[in-house]
Formats: C-alpha cells, structure tokens, sequence
C-alpha cells in the first residue's frame, strides 16, 4: 500500500488496519480517532513498535500498549506517560535491553537499586543518571566503571578514590 493511499483513507478503519498490519509506521497518517483505536494501535506496534510516536497520548498511558512497543523497540519507552515511567515493570524491561531507558524513569525509579543495575549493566555510563545515593554504591560502581570507562566521571567523589575503582581504571 502507497502513503497516499493511507493519507486518502485515514478515517476508514479497514483501510488502517491493512495498511498497519504492512508498515506500522503508517499509523502516523492515520486520522487521531484511529490513533486512539485499540484494535488499530495494537496492529500496529505488533508490525513495529516504533509506531508508538503515533498513538494517542490516552493509549500512551496503557500499560499493555508500552509493553507491547518496547518489547521490540525499548527505546520507545520515551513516549509513555509520565505515570509509566514510574511503572517498575516497564522501566525494568525497557532497560534491559536499552539501558537508556534509565533517562526517562520517575525520579523514584532512578534511586532503586534493581533498575539502576540493570540499566548499568547495559550501559555503564547511564550510573549519571541514577540517584546521588546509587552513584556512591561500591557495587554499582564498580559495574557501571567496567562496563564504561567514561561512568568513573558519574561515581561519587569518594569512589573515584577507591582502590578496587582505581585498579578497574588502570
């Protein structure tokens, strides 16, 4: 199916569904009313998670939606409402395999151990990000540190003169 085609039948819900089931993507020119359309958004983070740009800010805050984008596509996390960025569950998932993720979690998620982990775990320099408390955690440190050289600029103070950290440099 051709954009234009799309574009043509934005409002026709059988047209969409095709045309999402081709290239998710094509959810962008769909019309808002099919956007915010379970049944449409669904096939079309199934075809691509990356169309989750293009649904509506309400499906943005269903959980189901964000867990079906980022399972093939993480970095999507960055569209889910802020009330799911505090979804310990989501973030988790989404950093395990994009460690970035840790960018977008609630203030509160940045200072739990299990997800810093396992943000840093994937990408060691994301410790910046992580809760002044956690960037003076040995272990995590120590991590982030072998993982990443460049996170020994985000560890605590103290850290940054601890032996085994120092040694983990060198």
């Amino acid at each position: 199916m051709e954009i234009q085609d799309v574009i043509d039948n934005k409002d026709n819900k059988e047209i969409i569904l095709k045309a999402v089931k081709e290239n998710g993507k094509y959810l962008e020119f769909a019309s808002s009313n099919l956007q915010d359309d379970e049944e449409v958004v669904i096939e079309a983070l199934k075809q691509d998670g990356e169309a989750l740009e293009f649904v509506s800010n309400r499906l943005k805050g269903k959980k189901e939606i964000i867990m079906l984008s980022i399972k093939s596509s993480p970095w999507t996390i960055c569209y889910a409402s802020e009330r799911l960025k505090a979804d310990k569950d989501l973030i988790l998932t989404s950093c395990k395999e994009y460690g970035q993720a840790l960018y977008y979690a609630s203030k509160e998620l940045r200072n739990d151990r299990e997800v810093v982990k396992t943000a840093i775990e994937n990408k060691g320099i994301m410790i910046k990000y992580a809760s002044s408390q956690l960037q003076d955690d040995k272990e995590l440190a120590e991590i982030a540190v072998k993982q990443n050289k460049q996170a020994y600029h985000f560890i605590s103070e103290k850290l940054k003169y601890d032996e085994d950290i120092k040694n983990i440099m060198s």
